[in-house]
């Protein structure tokens, strides 16, 4: 189990690489308004890199910390497909680290 969760925290660090690198990082948070949304992925208020930043790898960060259980099945790198299926070029690097992520954390053993 220790193994997978260093190759997910690895994974979080590799991600934020990926956003950096394409300079999709921001230093500013979203307000408070637009990071509480109810809609899945904050689609109606917030970008999928914004929402990736400041809600999926700080939730993920502190599940790994924690030492909480991990979620049993992951549609991440679906969801950045359906995002970038109009430019697929533009996030080939980070979709394909989602994807690993989603292996990642849907693999029990």
């Amino acid at each position: 189990m220790e193994a997978r969760v260093n190759a997910l925290a690895e994974h979080l660090l590799l991600i934020e690489r990926e956003l950096r690198v394409r300079g999709w990082w921001q230093e500013e948070a979203p307000s408070a308004e637009a990071l509480a949304s109810p809609e899945p992925f904050c689609v109606d208020t917030l970008t999928f890199e914004q929402w990736l930043q400041w809600i999926f790898l700080p939730r993920m960060k502190v599940l790994l910390e924690s030492g909480a259980p991990l979620p049993s099945v992951s549609g991440i790198q679906a969801m950045a497909e359906m995002v970038y299926q109009q430019q697929p070029g533009v996030a080939r690097r980070l979709l394909e680290l989602l994807g690993e992520f989603d292996r990642l954390l849907t693999r029990t053993s």
